[in-house]
């Protein structure tokens, strides 16, 4: 007869479980689980046994939890390459992602300082504003925000209505080539409207990179701002 003290513990039996369910592929990366009280009730227990299930799939990299927000399946990492030529599609095919980015909005406003300085514009002059969300595998990975100053980009606003490829729609204004002028890497903290947009919660860390592309003869063509979840990407300098 086997001894009681044999049993495996229920938490470890839960996490076994959770264990097998991420093996089948119940819950794809990134797929938030139910929620410590619906677990409680699949598997009788109280939810501070199911919390200790977690915590181990959570030690063994499997699922990562969220303040306020739950626990969710781990995706590995995307690697994003930073170099002289970065442009989305590309890298995300290149990492073995399926890339999609969705227009959020697009206006014309004017530039502020910094955003005329970084452009070499005049403050005041008026810019278009793509403010858009990136995913890989379906997953938002980056929020972001493109400027291009209108004197210089005729047409860009209308051109980016019809493709939300930047590439593209730099193609259809006259700039068939552009590189990345500079880079500028600083560690934030995810504002209310980030959270919603990449499923984080409020306050989680993420990593903004603010940009400079230019054309031919160094003239800059594009300011972007990313915001990208500090847990979906792995960002590497190329030189």
């Amino acid at each position: 007869m086997r001894d009681s003290s044999d049993k495996t513990p229920i938490w470890k039996a839960i996490a076994n479980a959770l264990r097998s369910d991420l093996a089948e592929e119940r819950y794809n990366p990134g797929d938030k689980l139910p929620t410590e009280a619906a677990l409680a009730d699949r598997f009788g227990v109280n939810r501070h046994t199911v919390r200790h299930g977690i915590s181990v799939l959570v030690e063994e990299g499997l699922v990562r939890t969220r303040r306020g927000a739950g626990a969710f399946v781990a995706a590995t990492p995307t690697d994003y390459p930073i170099g002289s030529r970065v442009r989305f599609h590309e890298n995300l095919i290149a990492a073995g992602r399926r890339p999609e980015k969705r227009m959020l909005a697009l206006d014309e406003r004017a530039a502020t300082v910094g955003e005329a300085q970084a452009l070499q514009i005049e403050a005041g002059d008026p810019v278009c504003v793509y403010h858009g969300l990136s995913l890989a595998d379906g997953q938002p990975i980056a929020v972001f925000e493109s400027l291009f100053p209108l004197a210089r980009l005729v047409g860009i606003t209308a051109a980016l209505k019809e493709t939300s490829s930047v590439t593209q729609a730099l193609s259809v204004v006259g700039i068939d080539d552009y590189t990345r002028a500079s880079t500028r890497l600083t560690a934030v903290r995810a504002t209310a409207t980030h959270a919603l947009l990449l499923h984080v919660a409020e306050g989680d860390p993420l990593l903004r990179s603010s940009s400079v592309n230019h054309c031919e003869g160094a003239l800059p063509v594009e300011y972007g701002r990313t915001w990208f979840a500090g847990d979906r990407v792995t960002l590497t300098l190329e030189t």
